[in-house]
C-alpha cells in the first residue's frame, strides 16, 4: 500500500513560520538572561511581569501564588500597560482556589487561553474589564505553586505562540522561585544561626560580666554595650523602686545613646502614674506598639510623660523584699518594633541586673555593718579612724592651714539608767542624745560611738579652736533640757575631751588617745566639764606607755608576788580565808601602786594575762598550804570582769583544781561591783560552769558602783563585801543606815558577808551586834607575804 507524500507549506509560509519560531526563542531567551542573576523573590516578580508586558505586547501581566494550604492565590506582582487608562489598578489580591479562571487553572494545572470572556461564567471582571485572557500555571516538582494571568480588552487577542512563550516563562519562573526560595531560606538560616551566635555570645558576656562586676555604674555601662548588641537599645534606663520611702531612682539612663550621669530621685507623687511605675507594681512585663501604648493610658493605667514613643518594652525584676527595679527600652523609630524575642532577651538582662544589685546591697548592708554601729547607725571606731587617717593625710596637700579636732565624748551616769530602768530605757536614751548632738555637728563632721557611753566627734578642716568651743556649746545647750523615756525625765550630760590634729605626721590612734585622756581629766573635775589635752597629759600617757611595756615584762620575769590579807569570823575573830591581794617590786621603780598599773592592765587588754597569771600562783600557794595544814580555807583572787564574756575561763579554772588537787572551794572569785558585766547570761553560765568546784564569786567594794542591784538578781552572787568607806562611818557603838540595809539585803537573799576595813575596835563591836559574818581589815591583819600568812590558819 503506497504511502501519502507529506504535505509541504509553501515557501513563503516556511519562512513565515521559522521567523515566528525566531522570534519566540529571542524572546525566551532573553527571558532566560534576564532571570539567571536574580535571587530576590520581589525583583524576579517584577522583572517577569515587566518584560511581559513590553516583550509581547501584553496590556497587563499578574502573578499570583497559592499559600501553604493551597485554598487562596495571593498577588504578589503586577504590571499594566497605561497607554489605555491613566492608572492600572488590580482589585483581585485574593482568589480563593475554586474561584474564577485564575482558580481553574490552579486547581487543574492546566493552561487556558480563552478567546471571548464574555461569554464563560467563570471570569472575574478586574478594575478594567477584559474580553479574552490567558492563564498559565506556575507548576514545581509537579505541585501548582501558583499562576500567571494576562487579560485584554479584545476579544481574540491571544495566540497559540502567546500560549508557548508564556508557558515556557512559567516553567522557567517556577524553577527560578524554588532557587529563590532555598537561597532566601539559605539566608534565613545563616541569619538565625548568626544571631544565635550573637544572642548566646552576648549571655555568656552578660553572666561573666554578672559574677566580675564590683561597680554598679560600671555594670550598667558594660551591660549596656552587650544589650545593643542584641535589641535596640539607643534608649535604655533601669530604674530602682524603694518600696518603703516609695520612691524611684534613675540610676542609669539613656537618650538616643547619650548617657545622662545625673542620678535622678522621684517620689511617686512626681512619677507615680507613669508606665514604669505602673509595671513594678503590677509586676509585669510589657511589650507595647504605639496603638498598645495609647490604649493602656486611655484604659488610666499611666500617662504620657515625655515624647510618645513607636515601641515601648519594659521588664520588672525583684532585687529585695524592700526593692525592686525594671529595665525599660524604647524606639522612636517607626522602622522598628519590639517582639516577643525582645521580650525574653530583656527577661534574662533583667534577672543578672538583679543579681548584681542584690549582691551589691548585701555588700553595701555588710560594710554598713562593719562600719557602724547597730544601736545608733552611727561610725564606729572602724570607721572614725579611717576617717582621721585620711584627714591627717589630706593635710600633707593642703595649700591652706587648717587642722583637725576630735571630741571624745562620755556621757554622765549613764551606768546609773542603765542600771535603775534597764538596758531599753538606757538604748533609747543614748538614741534620743545622739539626735540632739547629730543636730549641733556640720554636715562634714563625723559623729562615732566607740563602745558603751563613749562617742567621738570629728571635725575636719577648722580654723581655730573656737569653732570647737562653740560646738561644745551647742552639745551643752541641746542636753540641757531632760529627755523623756517611756516616762522617765534623764537629763543629759556628757564630759568631753578633746585633741587635735594639725601635722600629716600624727597618727590617728594617738589622737583618740589623746582627746580619751583629756576625757577622763574632764570627768575627774564633775558632770559636764570639757578638757583639752594638755602637756601634762601627754606626761601621763607616756609613763603610761611605758608602764604598759613593764607590765609585760614583769609578767615574764615574775616581777608580781601576791599579799595575803587574811578574812575573819567577826564574833571570834578565827581566820577562815585569804584575800590574794597584788603586789609589784618593779626593778627600777620599786614598789608601784596597784592603782597606777591596774587601770592601764585593764585598758590595754594585759589585766587577762595578769589575773590568768595571779591565779595560776594563787593555786600553787594553796596546793602548798593545803600539805602544811590540815585546817579548811579559802583564797580570794580579783579578776577583771571581762573573764566573764568567754567560756574558756570556766576550763581554765577546772584546769587548776585538777592540775594542783586543790580542795572544793579553796580558790575563790571575786570582781569590783564597778567592774561592768555587759553579757550577763554568759556570765551566769560561766559561774554555774565553776558549781562543780564550788567556787563562790565574791562581790567587792558593794555600793560604791551602780550595778549592784542588777547583779543580785541575775548573776548567781555568794557573798558581799562590805567596802570600806561604810565601815569607816561605824562610831560611837552606832551602827550606820546602809550597812544596816546591806545587811539586811544580805540576809534576804541568803548571802554571805564581809565587812572590809576594819581598823578599829569600836568598829568590831558595831558588827558583832549585828548579823554581818566575816570581815577583815587593818585591825587583826595587813596584807602580807604567804610565808607569814600561813602562820594565820595554825
Amino acid at each position: 500500500m503506497q504511502k501519502n507524500p507529506p504535505v509541504r507549506l509553501p515557501l513563503s509560509s516556511q519562512v513565515s513560520l521559522l521567523q515566528q519560531q525566531s522570534q519566540q526563542l529571542s524572546i525566551i531567551n532573553q527571558f532566560s538572561l534576564s532571570l539567571i542573576e536574580i535571587n530576590e523573590l520581589n525583583e524576579l516578580f517584577h522583572t517577569v511581569t515587566t518584560k511581559v508586558v513590553s516583550q509581547l505586547g501584553f496590556v497587563d501581566c499578574v502573578i499570583y501564588l497559592c499559600d501553604q494550604q493551597k485554598q487562596v492565590l495571593n498577588q504578589v506582582a503586577a504590571m499594566g500597560d497605561n497607554l489605555l487608562d491613566d492608572q492600572y489598578v488590580i482589585k483581585q489580591h485574593a482568589i480563593p482556589i475554586d474561584v474564577g479562571i485564575t482558580g481553574y487553572v490552579a486547581k487543574t494545572g492546566q493552561a487556558l487561553l480563552i478567546d471571548d470572556l464574555s461569554n464563560d461564567p467563570r471570569y472575574l471582571a478586574d478594575a478594567r474589564p477584559a474580553l479574552s485572557e490567558l492563564c498559565v500555571p506556575l507548576i514545581y516538582d509537579h505541585q501548582v505553586i501558583g499562576v500567571i494571568d494576562c487579560e485584554h480588552p479584545k476579544s481574540h487577542y491571544f495566540s497559540a505562540a502567546h500560549l508557548e512563550i508564556l508557558t515556557t516563562v512559567a516553567s522557567m519562573l517556577s524553577a527560578k522561585i524554588n532557587q529563590c526560595q532555598i537561597l532566601s531560606d539559605l539566608k534565613d538560616t545563616v541569619n538565625q544561626l548568626n544571631d544565635a551566635q550573637k544572642l548566646e555570645k552576648g549571655m555568656l558576656q552578660i553572666a561573666n560580666l554578672t559574677y566580675q562586676s564590683s561597680n554598679l555604674d560600671l555594670f550598667y555601662q558594660d551591660l549596656h554595650k552587650i544589650v545593643k548588641s542584641l535589641i535596640n537599645a539607643e534608649n535604655l534606663f533601669i530604674a530602682l523602686y524603694d518600696k518603703k520611702a516609695n520612691v524611684l531612682d534613675i540610676p542609669y539612663i539613656v537618650e538616643a545613646g547619650v548617657r545622662n550621669q545625673a542620678n535622678k530621685k522621684f517620689n511617686t507623687n512626681q512619677i507615680g502614674e507613669t508606665a514604669s511605675v505602673f509595671l513594678i507594681k503590677s509586676n509585669t512585663s510589657l511589650v507595647l506598639n504605639q496603638k498598645q501604648y495609647l490604649d493602656h493610658i486611655s484604659q488610666g493605667h499611666f500617662k504620657l510623660v515625655g515624647e510618645l514613643p513607636h515601641s515601648w518594652l519594659g521588664v520588672p525584676f525583684d532585687i529585695n523584699s524592700a526593692c525592686s527595679g525594671i529595665v525599660v527600652v524604647q524606639s522612636y523609630d517607626t522602622t522598628h518594633t519590639y517582639t516577643q524575642h525582645d521580650l525574653e532577651i530583656l527577661t534574662y538582662i533583667s534577672r543578672q541586673i538583679s543579681l548584681v544589685i542584690n549582691r551589691e546591697l548585701t555588700r553595701q548592708s555588710l560594710e554598713h555593718k562593719v562600719m557602724h554601729d547597730e544601736l545608733t547607725g552611727l561610725a564606729n571606731r572602724v570607721l572614725l579612724i579611717d576617717r582621721l587617717n585620711q584627714a591627717i593625710t589630706r593635710l600633707a596637700r593642703q595649700t591652706y592651714s587648717t587642722m583637725h579636732a576630735l571630741l571624745y565624748l562620755d556621757f554622765d551616769r549613764f551606768k546609773i539608767i542603765n542600771d535603775t530602768l534597764g538596758h531599753q530605757v538606757g538604748d533609747k536614751f543614748l538614741i534620743q542624745i545622739c539626735l540632739l548632738i547629730s543636730s549641733c555637728i556640720r554636715q562634714s563632721d563625723t559623729l562615732a560611738r566607740l563602745g558603751g557611753d563613749e562617742f567621738a566627734i570629728l571635725m575636719e578642716d577648722i580654723h581655730s579652736q573656737n569653732e570647737v568651743k562653740l560646738l561644745v556649746e551647742r552639745i551643752h545647750l541641746a542636753l540641757k533640757e531632760p529627755i523623756e523615756i517611756d516616762g522617765n525625765l534623764l537629763q543629759g550630760s556628757t564630759s568631753i575631751g578633746i585633741a587635735f590634729a594639725c601635722h600629716e605626721t600624727d597618727a590617728a590612734y594617738k589622737i583618740l588617745q589623746r582627746a580619751d585622756a583629756a576625757m577622763y581629766e574632764a570627768k575627774s573635775l564633775g558632770r559636764g566639764q570639757v578638757q583639752y589635752f594638755s602637756e601634762s597629759m601627754r606626761a601621763k600617757l607616756k609613763g603610761a606607755a611605758l608602764l604598759e611595756t613593764d607590765i609585760q615584762r614583769g609578767i615574764q620575769q615574775h616581777e608580781f608576788e601576791l599579799y595575803y590579807q587574811p578574812i575573819f569570823r567577826i564574833h571570834d575573830q578565827h581566820v577562815i580565808a585569804f584575800e590574794a591581794l597584788v603586789r609589784w617590786h618593779h626593778p627600777d621603780k620599786g614598789f608601784v601602786s596597784p592603782n597606777d598599773f591596774i587601770p592601764i592592765a585593764e585598758d590595754t587588754g594585759q589585766i587577762i594575762q595578769l589575773d590568768l597569771y595571779l591565779l595560776e600562783q594563787a593555786a600553787k600557794q594553796i596546793q602548798l598550804w593545803q600539805q602544811q595544814t590540815d585546817t579548811l580555807f579559802r583564797v580570794t583572787v580579783n579578776v577583771s570582769s571581762r573573764h566573764f564574756a568567754n567560756l574558756e575561763f570556766v576550763s581554765f579554772i577546772d584546769r587548776l583544781y585538777r592540775t594542783y588537787q586543790l580542795r572544793s572551794g579553796s580558790l575563790c572569785i571575786e570582781i569590783t561591783e564597778s567592774g561592768l558585766i555587759e553579757n550577763l547570761s554568759l556570765a551566769t553560765k560561766i559561774i554555774e560552769g565553776l558549781a562543780p568546784h564550788q567556787v563562790k564569786l565574791c562581790l567587792d567594794d558593794f555600793g560604791t558602783g551602780y550595778s549592784a542591784l542588777g547583779y543580785l538578781h541575775q548573776l548567781p552572787i555568794h557573798i558581799l563585801k562590805i567596802d570600806k568607806s561604810f565601815i569607816d562611818h561605824l562610831q560611837n557603838g552606832q551602827n550606820h543606815p546602809l550597812v544596816e540595809a546591806i545587811l539586811t539585803l544580805a540576809q534576804s537573799l541568803n548571802l554571805e558577808v564581809v565587812a572590809e576595813g576594819i581598823e578599829f575596835q569600836s568598829q568590831l563591836e558595831v558588827l558583832i551586834q549585828t548579823s554581818c559574818t566575816f570581815g577583815q581589815g587593818f585591825l587583826i591583819a595587813k596584807p602580807m607575804p604567804a610565808n607569814e600568812a600561813i602562820g594565820y590558819l595554825s
